[in-house]
């Protein structure tokens, strides 16, 4: 049996959760506070969430790194599945590429959020 880690079984999911727990790193300091007052949540603790402001760069660029192997797992690298597997079957191929691209353009949109921010407040 093969392990998770070679190519024949290598999945996209790890690298784009990862992506998408990053882009929430990235924005908690600014889109995090409005999210969580929307959701109806207060207190004086959320405004201590700025101090990961700081480290927005680096939450940035293990999204970005994170986005990349996933891209690279679903474009670029042939699977390599027996006819039984389900890596074999186009329609999860789709489906992964599909969800795949709703996660990045929600994380683009959360680690963007700095730039429209104004908007809303």
């Amino acid at each position: 049996m093969s392990t998770l880690s070679s190519p024949e079984r290598a999945s996209s999911g790890v690298p784009t959760m990862g992506g998408l727990i990053a882009a929430i790193g990235a924005s908690a300091c600014c889109f995090g506070p409005l999210a969580l007052v929307t959701l109806g949540f207060s207190g004086a603790w959320i405004g201590r969430l700025q101090a990961l402001a700081p480290y927005q760069p680096l939450f940035i660029a293990l999204t970005v790194g994170s986005f990349g192997v996933a891209y690279h797992r679903l474009y670029i690298v042939p699977r390599r599945c027996t006819p039984d597997q389900a890596c074999a079957s186009p329609k999860v191929l789709r489906r992964q590429r599909g969800v795949f691209w709703v996660i990045a353009v929600l994380a683009a949109a959360m680690m963007s959020f700095p730039l429209y921010a104004s908007w809303f407040y």
